[in-house]
């Protein structure tokens, strides 16, 4: 039991937050690139990725290890992000800071989702048992040089810095 669900029940709504905060960054991510200012679908991925790196820390462990060094990480990059946009109104260096930390924040939420996708679905566990095999390097390469282009992308394109 885990926060009074089971186990099973605690890690599909774990799961569900996750799915939904990566949908949300993708669509807030689209807004940053096409200019517009944040709005409902930022405050969604901000709260369920907080939220999804908030869980991740009671599923039960006998160690500290990558999984607990990602969540730490991401929380502490979601709080500049947060204090940038609702604190700092995005006003001079906090834009920057803001779609830098918002586009780290929903990539090493993607970054997990890739890990996750290795080790729990068949075919891709298969390719990759252990985890550092090539097609799951490939798979995390791609996505970090994806995220690394939409960051710099999204860097270039988004100004208009009025909070939604």
């Amino acid at each position: 039991m885990i926060l009074g669900l089971s186990t099973g029940a605690f890690t599909a709504l774990h799961v569900a937050i996750s799915l939904l905060a990566i949908v949300s960054g993708l669509a807030a991510a689209a807004g940053l690139v096409r200019d517009r200012r944040p709005g409902p679908w930022t405050a969604i991925f901000l709260a369920t990725t907080i939220a999804t790196s908030a869980t991740g820390f009671f599923f039960h462990s006998k160690a500290i290890g990558p999984p607990h060094i990602v969540g730490v990480l991401s929380l502490v990059i979601l709080g500049l992000a947060v204090w940038a946009l609702y604190g700092r109104r995005l006003v001079g260096a906090w834009r920057p800071v803001y779609v830098v930390s918002a586009i780290l924040a929903l990539y090493l939420n993607v970054f997990v989702g890739v890990v996750q996708a290795f080790q729990k679905i068949g075919p891709l566990h298969a390719l990759a048992p252990a985890g550092s095999e090539p097609p799951f390097l490939a798979a995390q390469l791609l996505t970090l040089v994806a995220f690394v282009v939409l960051g710099a992308y999204a860097l270039r394109r988004f100004r208009n810095v009025s909070p939604g």
